[in-house]
């Protein structure tokens, strides 16, 4: 078992920026991958940011060049760093860990964090 805690979501005006941290506790040598997902409003949560236990990392086209995505694995925290924000940047944040299963994967989730994007 692995339990997800974010933190760092807030308001902001566009063009603004915030820092999003998750906390990984419990199982934590068994994370796999960790990343950032968004609710969406018709979609479900979908995949903004990923980033692999050797740093390999993935972001979503539509935050390439505002967002980066780093994980801290002595502190198990993976952080979203989100720059010149847009309204459409507005949805609660979720933190995703895997870990590898006897079959696919084992997914843990954060309880999400809410980013306000408004002038």
């Amino acid at each position: 078992q692995v339990q997800l805690v974010e933190s760092g979501g807030g308001s902001v005006q566009p063009g603004g920026s915030l820092k999003l941290s998750c906390a990984a506790s419990g199982s934590t040598a068994s994370i796999v991958n960790m990343g950032w997902y968004r609710q969406t409003r018709n979609k479900g949560r979908e995949l903004v940011a990923m980033i692999t236990t050797d740093g390999i990392w993935d972001l979503a086209d539509s935050v390439k060049g505002r967002f980066t995505i780093a994980r801290d694995k002595a502190k198990n925290t993976v952080y979203l760093q989100m720059n010149t924000l847009k309204p459409e940047d507005t949805s609660v944040y979720y933190c995703k860990a895997e870990l590898r299963a006897s079959v696919g994967w084992n997914e843990f989730w954060g309880q999400g964090t809410q980013v306000t994007v408004s002038s």
